[in-house]
C-alpha cells in the first residue's frame, strides 16, 4: 500500500466555503473514490490556506487514472479549480504532486 501526501493552496477568500463544500462531498464522488483505489484520504487545511491531502493506495497512478476517468471527477474538479492558487491552469487533481516520504513509523 503507497502512503502519499500531497500540498495545494486554497485561496484565502474562499477558505469557508472549501470547508463547506468538503462537509457535503457529493455521495457519487466518495463512491467514485473508494471505487478506484483512495482510502484512508484526508485532507488537512491550515488557516493561511495551505492544503495537506494524504491518501493510501495500491497505485497512485492508477486511482488518479481511474478518477480522471469518471464523469463525477470532471464536475467535481470543474467546480473546485477556483478554490486554488497557483495551479497554472491544471485542474486539482492534476496538481497532486507527491512528496517525497523520508520517515515512518509503522
Amino acid at each position: 500500500m503507497q502512503r502519499v501526501c500531497f500540498l495545494l493552496k486554497v485561496r484565502q477568500d474562499r477558505l469557508e466555503e472549501y470547508r463547506e463544500r468538503h462537509a457535503a462531498v457529493w455521495p457519487e464522488m466518495l463512491e467514485a473514490l473508494s471505487a478506484t483505489g483512495w482510502h484512508n484520504y484526508s485532507l488537512f487545511l491550515r488557516e493561511d490556506g495551505l492544503l495537506v491531502g494524504y491518501v493510501e493506495t495500491e497505485d497512485f497512478a492508477a486511482a488518479q487514472a481511474g478518477m480522471e476517468a469518471t464523469e463525477v471527477n470532471a464536475r467535481w474538479q470543474a467546480e473546485m479549480g477556483e478554490f486554488f492558487e497557483s495551479l497554472d491552469g491544471a485542474r486539482p487533481d492534476e496538481a497532486m504532486k507527491p512528496l517525497t516520504e523520508v520517515f515512518h513509523l509503522a
